[in-house]
């Protein structure tokens, strides 16, 4: 890819049936690695709240926290299209509100678009966002910023939830978002969707069908911890590797084996 990734790639990528892959990233390291792999999305989520700022969920996450992460990835990207995940509280006041935070990142960031959460609900909020020529990737299913109203984490869609995933799917693509992410939904519901919609769906805990994949890059890499999501799959296990490296530089300082004299200026 010699120019960067635009919301017309993605859906002729959809249209030829070939998957999209998106991953989230939080620094200009990460993102420059997840760029030479090829990834035509690059999410900056406000997961950052649970994966490097050591909050408990995403809900603390402050614009202005997104907005540093944002420009920080941004930096490190030649070609993949960056989103910023509009934290909780960013978009839900008003819709003037909302479409002034989401220009913030196009302006102060260089994203190429903003994520935000909820279906009918943000129909109108999604709409005044694409009609100020600002790119929306929608989110519909499991809403982790209403996580504490939904009393945790659950898979969404199940029996009479179905037809509201949908409708909800398909208010985000009336509103003019350029694809919607399905999360925490039956596959056969996802693959439901991904049918009847013309904007490419987004999975992640959704099943194989949708039209692209989402995952945490924390998750795959193996540097949260203990805990997988059952949604995920820990590619490397780089928290380990990482550890032993570090106990390692450790030992060597203690016993001063490092620096040795090719570390030594003279």
């Amino acid at each position: 890819m010699e120019r960067r990734y635009t919301v017309r790639d993605l859906a002729k990528m959809k249209a030829e049936g070939r998957k999209i892959t998106t991953i989230t990233a939080y620094d200009a390291i990460t993102a420059r690695l997840v760029d030479q792999a090829g990834f035509q999305l690059i999410l900056v989520g406000d997961s950052a709240g649970n994966t490097v700022l050591g909050y408990e969920n995403t809900i603390p996450v402050t614009l202005e926290e997104s907005l540093m992460l944002t420009a920080a990835v941004k930096r490190g990207v030649k070609n993949a299209m960056v989103i910023g995940d509009m934290p909780f509280l960013s978009y839900q006041v008003s819709e003037a509100e909302a479409v002034r935070n989401a220009g913030r990142y196009l302006k102060e960031t260089g994203a190429d678009g903003v994520k935000l959460e909820g279906g009918t609900a943000m129909l109108k909020t999604i709409k005044r966002i694409t009609e100020a020529s600002i790119p929306v990737l929608g989110h519909v299913g499991l809403l982790p910023q209403s996580v504490l109203k939904d009393g945790g984490y659950r898979i969404h869609g199940r029996n009479e939830e179905a037809q509201q995933i949908i409708d909800d799917a398909l208010a985000v693509q009336e509103a003019g978002a350029f694809a919607v992410v399905l999360e925490g939904v039956p596959k056969l519901l996802a693959k439901t969707i991904t049918e009847t919609l013309k904007i490419p769906t987004i999975g992640i805990g959704a099943g194989p069908y949708c039209d692209g994949q989402i995952q945490v890059v924390t998750d795959i890499l193996g540097l949260g911890g203990a805990f997988i999501p059952r949604h995920a799959k820990k590619f490397a296990d780089l928290g380990q590797i990482t550890l032993d490296a570090l106990a390692e530089y450790k030992k060597q300082v203690e016993n001063s084996t490092f620096p040795a004299e090719e570390n030594s200026a003279n």
